[in-house]
């Protein structure tokens, strides 16, 4: 690995055609321009994960610049990346969090990393082929397909029984239980109304750069139209330090959100392995061979972010539209964006900031985005042209999407297996067991081969 990052011809100037390499950079004012860039580039999506879960904002920044550092590191300098939050955490890190809390929920994050990073390991010494043998195009668009459907009930909020600081129930004087909305579209529905309208619009009206932060602009928006109707509460902004450390948590030991987590470990190999991909499409490099450290990478990440309290990372697209836009792939910018993040984080002030917006701008913009990540799942079909008028695949996919926005639930003792789990368990029994009995009754249909469609298949990606 080498931090001697080679100029690019004049290092100010890029031709119509020509490619800024990892390995190549700019001037350093350019490349510190660009790393700012893919700061804001990843910050609404981001943030989004520990607003949408109540995780804390500067702790999950910190571990993502951490994350982001330590992938370069791994991978040689050779793949440009920002690990940012994973949306296909949302789902678990809920769940969790509500019957184990945050300590309980950040072992399932310490577990799934463990995970893929022995996958890494594994890969980078045996190839991805059994990969993509043991989830073909079907199983993964299904898995991804069903996080982001099972998400639904919890972009129009739910309710709760109203208690006190000791945790009983308060009675009105009618003598009845009194419900309260917490958070989603339903709390604020004005509001979240707003900020769907502007991502939506922002979307549509703006290219660029402009066009791919329309989450993070239209939560702006959305968060400005909320302050002006005094839904926003400063008064923690005022609280806090300028400098200071995040708040980190000691995961828990808890067994029973295993079932939650490590079927997200699905989604990340999916993910990072679209992401070595289209990097390798844009650059003209193979880069097959750094796919396991990538894996690796990102796996460590995950567990670090476990050990300390913060959300699990995955390889972010909206980085890979940046470079796209700038055609500068060089992965000195992606160490001005970890240092620059990891400064970020170290201010309370900023976390306290992130942390004040309400539950209504919250709703409107995961409203869009948990249907984002369903629809994800779709496009990984149409890209590879899977058949549905194959059985095998219309079974795989049909029972487990069920099972996921229903959010079938499987209780034994402390273990508990929700939508998610047993949807994507599904997903891999049905299509495998089915094409094991149709290869053995002489049924079974080879499936033409796809057409070949870009493989940036992140969940960040927008």
């Amino acid at each position: 690995m080498s931090f001697g990052w080679k100029l690019f011809g004049d290092g100010k100037t890029i031709g119509p055609k020509d490619v800024v390499g990892p390995g190549e950079r700019l001037t350093w004012p350019r490349t510190i321009g660009i790393g700012l860039q893919h700061i804001v580039a990843m910050f609404g999506a981001t943030f989004l994960v520990p607003l949408l879960t109540g995780f804390p904002p500067a702790t999950t920044l910190f571990f993502s610049a951490i994350g982001t550092m330590l992938f370069l590191l791994i991978t040689g300098n050779r793949l440009p990346s920002y690990l940012g939050s994973s949306f296909a955490f949302i789902a678990p890190l809920a769940a969790a969090t509500s019957s184990h809390g945050h300590a309980g929920a950040i072992f399932g994050v310490l577990s799934a990393g463990i995970l893929l990073a022995i996958i890494g390991v594994i890969v980078h010494f045996a190839g991805v082929r059994w990969i993509e043998v043991t989830m073909p195009p079907v199983v993964t668009g299904t898995i991804v397909a069903l996080i982001g459907f099972n998400l639904a009930p919890a972009a129009w909020g739910g309710t709760a029984l109203l208690k006190d600081e000791n945790g009983n129930v308060i009675l009105n004087e009618a003598g009845q239980v009194t419900e309260i909305v917490t958070g989603g579209f339903r709390a604020a529905p004005v509001t979240a109304f707003v900020t769907l309208a502007a991502i939506i619009l922002i979307t549509v009206l703006f290219r660029g750069l402009i066009g791919r932060l329309a989450i993070l602009l239209g939560v702006l928006v959305g968060y400005a139209f909320a302050a002006f109707r005094g839904e926003v509460n400063f008064q923690a902004i005022s609280d806090a330090a300028w400098v200071g450390l995040p708040e980190f948590t000691t995961p828990e030991f808890s067994p029973a959100v295993l079932g939650l987590f490590l079927p997200v470990v699905f989604v990340l190999v999916a993910e990072n392995i679209g992401h070595v991909k289209s990097v390798s499409a844009m650059t003209g490099q193979n880069l097959d061979k750094v796919t396991g450290r990538a894996l690796m990478a990102d796996g460590l990440a995950t567990t670090l972010a476990g050990i300390g309290g913060g959300s699990g990372t995955t390889t972010y697209a909206e980085n890979i539209g940046v470079m796209a836009a700038t055609r500068v792939y060089s992965t000195a910018a992606y160490w001005v964006a970890g240092v620059g993040a990891l400064f970020l984080s170290l201010s309370p002030k900023f976390g306290a900031a992130i942390s004040t917006v309400p539950a209504g701008v919250l709703g409107g913009a995961a409203t869009l985005l948990y249907g984002m990540i369903g629809m994800l799942g779709i496009r990984i079909w149409m890209q590879n042209r899977v058949d549905f008028s194959n059985p095998i695949n219309l079974t795989s996919a049909a029972v487990p999407l069920i099972i996921g926005m229903a959010n079938f639930t499987y209780a034994n003792g402390d273990l508990k297996f929700e939508g998610i789990a047993i949807g994507c368990a599904a997903a891999l029994v049905i299509f495998h067991v089915m094409t094991l009995l149709a290869k053995w009754r002489g049924t079974y249909a080879e499936p033409a081969s796809p057409a070949s469609a870009p493989a940036g298949s992140e969940l960040e990606g927008k």
